[in-house]
């Protein structure tokens, strides 16, 4: 099961993904990052470096999150809402800020748009339906190299590299003042 996020028969672009109607399902699933250029040294390009899950498992409430909703917003977002997003950011050099009433952090406008850019040259993502993704997640992580993931991932060895990369950018984006 596994084989279709880590050799996919087919990877999807920022524009497929983007476009209208988008041929990601409105489902429940498991999805998978693959980039044609590596966001740090030591990554290996063109292999799986992230998995996601959409919807995450709401004990509480319904989740109105789906693979196509999970899968956009990480292409167009911003750091405050993708985990992905932020890694690649930090991993990029981009520079956090506070914005809003301070309580969010992302790339800001211009950071934001530089990372949207290249996520469209150099990201990839396949999918894979599943009624309840969470019940996988946990299993593929410690299956699967993946280095961009930290939850459930302390094994891997990109975890601290990470981790810190992370950490250093909150710590500066507290010091600098809120960004418009």
């Amino acid at each position: 099961m596994h084989s279709a996020l880590t050799s996919p028969t087919r990877l999807w672009s920022a524009a497929e993904v983007l476009a209208r109607p988008s041929p990601v399902p409105a489902v429940a699933g498991v999805y998978g990052w693959h980039f044609d250029e590596a966001p740090a040294q030591g990554l290996v390009t063109g292999q799986l470096l992230y998995v996601g899950i959409a919807p995450r498992h709401m004990s509480n409430r319904p989740s109105t999150q789906n693979l196509r909703k999970r899968v956009r917003y990480h292409f167009r977002g911003n750091a405050a809402g993708s985990t992905l997003r932020l890694t690649l950011g930090c991993l990029l050099g981009l520079e956090l800020r506070r914005v809003g009433s301070g309580g969010r952090m992302t790339f800001g406008r211009v950071g934001e748009t530089v990372l949207t850019q290249w996520m469209a040259e150099h990201a990839q993502v396949c999918w894979l339906e599943h009624e309840e993704p969470w019940t996988m997640e946990s299993k593929l992580i410690a299956k699967l190299d993946v280095p961009l993931n930290l939850d459930q991932n302390r094994h891997n060895r990109f975890h601290a590299t990470l981790s810190k990369l992370r950490a250093d950018a909150r710590i500066r984006a507290r010091e600098l003042p809120i960004a418009e």
